[in-house]
């Protein structure tokens, strides 16, 4: 069997494109063999935020036939996207402010001249399709669904909740990425999994709602996924966030941290929220009869050094006793062994680590 020619035409077409062929009853939104699907007044507020921000969004497949001498589309895929962008020109919905400061609360009308201009230009990329059979249509189907791989939890998490709390991590995952991936963190792979929006999701959660299991993320994400104006306390902890890694970037460079054992993921963890604690106090670090620690300064010079030895001396102490599991270990010491080693990521053992940190750190007499 020979080579088959193309079927599909890669193109652009503008948002007034779209807008034009459905005014004049030349775009098929509804053929039979698309599921109807409803998006939520979120997802909805997400895609539009999307295209505000200039930034792309997946490619819509069509078909295109002639109809009594006129070229008629058919949304094969991205029916919901389309609806979505058709629904905001006719002011059925408004920017929710938790995805957009600027335009939150506003419907296509209320958006200035400029900001309209920009939203009708947006060019959709374009899979275009030209007389194909249903056959042929629903193989199409298959063979992009073949490619489907199985979501991991975090790409689960980001394809069901588009609340504050999900942006705000995401937002945050963002920007440290690149500090993530140096610093030996992350990996690029796991980058390549929203690796990036799973660790800054699981420190906001600390910030947020206190030191935890990493299995109560979904909980705080369903939590804030209900509100449709930003929330004070996921602002404060954003600044938090921000000033937190300032402190971790002073103390441990990322290519200096990259051969460290605090690179590691959970040794990361237990950095962030020590240092956090200590300039903040977090749930579930202190005992209901002791008083929360006073919000400290950004760290010194003589702080930042004094930080940077303990951690060295607890990797070192960590390296000493792992090594040689002969030597007599003295009790702290091998209890932040045990915690750096099993069940990692619950609330017991985040917790004893980080309060273990804190004490070398007191004692080193910062």
């Amino acid at each position: 069997m020979g080579p088959t020619m193309k079927q599909f035409d890669a193109r652009a077409y503008s948002i007034a494109d779209f807008a034009e062929w459905h005014a004049n009853s030349l775009l098929d939104l509804s053929p039979k063999f698309q599921r109807r699907s409803v998006w939520t007044r979120k997802a909805k507020s997400f895609l539009v935020d999307t295209i505000l921000r200039g930034k792309p969004m997946p490619k819509v497949i069509l078909m295109q036939d002639l109809v009594d001498k006129k070229n008629v589309r058919t949304v094969v895929d991205g029916q919901q996207r389309i609806r979505t962008i058709l629904e905001f020109l006719s002011d059925s919905f408004s920017v929710l402010p938790t995805h957009n400061k600027e335009f939150g609360g506003m419907k296509f009308s209320e958006l200035s001249e400029d900001a309209q201009t920009a939203f009708l230009q947006y060019e959709v990329g374009v899979d275009l399709l030209f007389n194909l059979s249903l056959a042929d249509i629903l193989d199409i189907f298959a063979r992009i669904n073949t490619y489907s791989v199985t979501l991991n939890a975090q790409e689960k998490l980001n394809a069901k909740f588009l609340g504050q709390f999900k942006t705000c991590a995401y937002e945050l995952g963002h920007a440290y990425a690149k500090y993530w991936l140096d610093g030996k963190v992350l990996t690029e792979k796991a980058v390549s999994r929203m690796g990036e929006a799973q660790l800054a999701s699981d420190l906001l959660v600390s910030l947020v709602d206190g030191v935890q299991t990493n299995k109560n993320v979904e909980k705080i994400y369903r939590k804030y996924e209900v509100f449709d104006q930003p929330v004070p306390e996921i602002e404060e902890a954003k600044e938090r966030f921000h000033e937190v890694m300032a402190q971790v970037g002073a103390i441990y460079p990322a290519k200096t941290l990259a051969s460290t054992n605090w690179s590691r993921p959970h040794w990361f963890y237990t950095l962030f929220t020590a240092l956090a604690h200590s300039k903040y106090g977090l749930v579930g670090m202190v005992e209901p009869d002791e008083p929360a620690p006073s919000p400290e300064p950004p760290l010194n010079n003589a702080g930042i050094i004094a930080w940077r030895e303990a951690l060295g001396e607890i990797s070192a102490l960590y390296d000493k006793y792992t090594e040689d599991p002969q030597e007599d270990v003295p009790a702290s010491v091998a209890k932040f062994i045990n915690y750096a080693q099993r069940r990692t990521t619950d609330t017991e053992a985040r917790i004893e680590r980080a309060k273990y940190v804190l004490a070398s750190i007191n004692d080193a007499g910062r």
